[in-house]
C-alpha cells in the first residue's frame, strides 16, 4: 500500500465575481482530482485555528498530524531546521523577505507594499541585491550591532537569525497579507525592541532603492527589490517524530523551506529537485519523477505544490486556475497511472491547506475542503472537489487528525 499527501497551496478560495460567482477549484478543469473525489470522501477542515495565523506555517503543522496549538512556535525556525541551520539557546530566527515598496520621495511609513517577492525575483538577482545590502558598512555595523546574522538565500525567502533575543511582546507583520497598504502600520511594533528591526527595514529601503542591482531590475521592466521585511519569529521547536507515531517513514517534495523543514523535524526525508521554484514556471516534471521515485522508496510521499498560493498573492488570478489545472493534469493523473500500471493499492488525501484569496491576495483561516481516496473502494458518493462540496461532508475541526485517516487509523473518513 502507498500512502500520498497532495497539498496545493493556497488553492482554495471563495466565490470570486470575475469567475461568474464560482472559486478557481470550481472554475478549473481537473478530471482526475474531480474523479478522486467522486469515488473518495469530500469534507471540511480547519487547519489554521484560533488564534494563530493563517498560513502554511499552522496548516501545514496541521497536515502533519501536529497540533499548531501545541507546537507552532514560529515559522522561521522550521525553515532554518531545512537549512541546516543551527538555532543556539536564546536566537530566534526570522523571515527576511525582499521586498518592492513603492517608490517615490517618501518615508517607508508612506510606502505601499506591492510585492512581498520583490515581483517573485529570481535566484541569482536574490543573491546579488543581499550581497549589496550585506555590503554596505552602515547596514552590516547595525546588523551586528542587533546580534542579527542574514544568511543569504537564492530567493525571495531569506532568513534571520538573531542571538540573545528577545522577541516578547513585538509584533510582526506578513507582507503578503497587506499587499497595497501603506507599510507604516504593519512595521514591527509593541515595545523598544521592535525598534531595531523597524529602523533595519528603513535603512535597507534606503541603502537598495537606488543601488545599481535595483535600478538594473527597473531598467529592465522588472519590480524592484529595495526593501527587506521581517515577519515570521520564532524560538526553536521539536516535532515528534513521524515513525513512531504513524509506523511510517516517507519522504516530503517541496520547493518550500517550510515543508522542508518539518519534513527535517518530523524524521522525513526533505526532497530539493532542481527548478522548483515555488512558482507557475516550476519544474513539474522534475517534481513528478521525484514523487514517483520516492515512492519506490517508501510507502508515504508528500507532494506539495507551491504555485497557486504565489499566483494568487501576485494578483494573478489566471495563473492560479493555470496551477490548480497543472496540479491535475501534470502531477496527479500521471502518478496515479504510474501506480495503477504498477498495480499497486494506494490512499491519497488531497487538499490546500488554507484558503488565499483573490480579493485580499491574503490568506484566510476558514475550512477548506480536503479528499480521502482509496483505489480499493468506491463510495460513490458523486461530486467534485471544491470549497461547495467540502461543506456538504465530514467537517474536521483540526486538521492534525488528516494523517490517521490517510494511514486508516481511523474509522471516520
Amino acid at each position: 500500500m502507498k500512502y500520498l499527501l497532495i497539498i496545493g497551496d493556497g488553492m482554495a478560495d471563495n466565490p470570486v465575481p470575475q469567475l461568474g460567482g464560482k472559486t478557481p477549484l470550481q472554475a478549473a478543469h481537473i478530471p482526475t482530482i474531480d474523479y478522486l473525489a467522486a469515488h473518495g470522501t469530500v469534507g471540511s477542515v480547519v487547519n489554521c485555528p484560533e488564534p494563530l495565523p493563517p498560513g502554511s506555517e499552522t496548516a501545514i503543522l496541521s497536515i502533519f498530524g501536529c497540533d499548531p496549538r501545541r507546537y507552532f512556535t514560529g515559522r522561521s525556525p522550521m525553515e532554518a531546521a531545512a537549512s541546516g541551520i543551527a538555532m543556539r539557546p536564546g536566537d530566534a530566527a526570522f523571515r527576511c523577505n525582499l521586498v518592492t515598496l513603492e517608490d517615490g520621495d517618501l518615508p517607508l511609513e508612506e510606502r505601499k507594499i506591492l510585492s512581498h517577492s520583490a515581483g517573485s525575483i529570481d535566484g541569482p538577482s536574490a543573491l546579488e541585491t543581499v550581497d549589496a545590502l550585506l555590503s554596505d558598512p552602515e547596514f552590516s555595523r547595525a546588523l551586528a550591532e542587533a546580534r542579527i546574522t542574514i544568511h543569504p538565500f537564492p530567493a525571495f525567502r531569506q532568513l534571520a537569525v538573531q542571538h540573545e533575543s528577545d522577541i516578547s511582546g513585538i509584533a510582526f507583520y506578513p507582507p503578503h497579507d497587506h499587499l497595497g497598504e501603506k507599510a507604516g502600520a504593519y512595521l514591527p511594533a509593541g515595545n523598544d525592541r521592535a525598534k531595531i528591526f523597524a529602523d533595519l527595514m528603513r535603512l535597507a529601503n534606503r541603502v537598495l532603492d537606488h543601488h545599481p542591482v535595483t535600478e538594473k531590475r527597473r531598467q529592465a521592466g522588472k519590480l524592484p527589490a529595495n526593501g527587506v521585511w521581517f515577519w515570521a519569529q520564532g524560538t526553536a521547536v521539536e516535532l515528534p517524530g513521524f515513525q513512531e507515531q504513524y509506523g511510517h517513514t516517507g519522504a516530503v517534495v517541496s520547493a518550500v523551506p517550510l515543508c522542508h523543514g518539518i519534513a527535517v523535524l518530523r524524521g522525513l526525508e526533505m526532497v530539493e529537485v532542481e527548478g522548483a521554484t515555488g512558482e507557475l514556471d516550476t519544474n513539474f516534471e522534475g517534481k513528478l519523477e521525484a514523487t514517483w521515485r520516492k515512492l519506490q522508496e517508501y510507502d508515504f510521499v508528500c507532494l506539495h505544490l507551491e504555485a497557486p498560493d504565489e499566483c494568487t498573492h501576485n494578483g494573478d488570478l489566471p495563473g492560479k486556475i493555470q496551477a490548480i489545472e497543472w496540479l491535475d493534469s501534470r502531477l496527479v493523473k500521471p502518478l496515479l497511472e504510474r501506480l495503477a500500471a504498477a498495480g499497486e493499492d494506494y490512499r491519497v488525501l488531497l487538499l490546500s491547506d488554507h484558503k488565499t484569496l483573490t480579493a485580499t491576495r491574503g490568506h484566510d483561516g476558514d475550512p477548506v475542503p480536503y479528499l480521502i481516496y482509496d483505489s480499493r473502494t468506491d463510495t460513490r458518493r458523486g461530486g467534485a472537489y471544491d470549497e461547495e462540496n467540502g461543506e456538504t461532508g465530514p467537517h474536521l475541526a483540526c486538521g492534525d487528525c488528516l494523517l490517521d485517516m490517510l494511514f486508516a487509523q481511523t474509522e471516520r473518513q
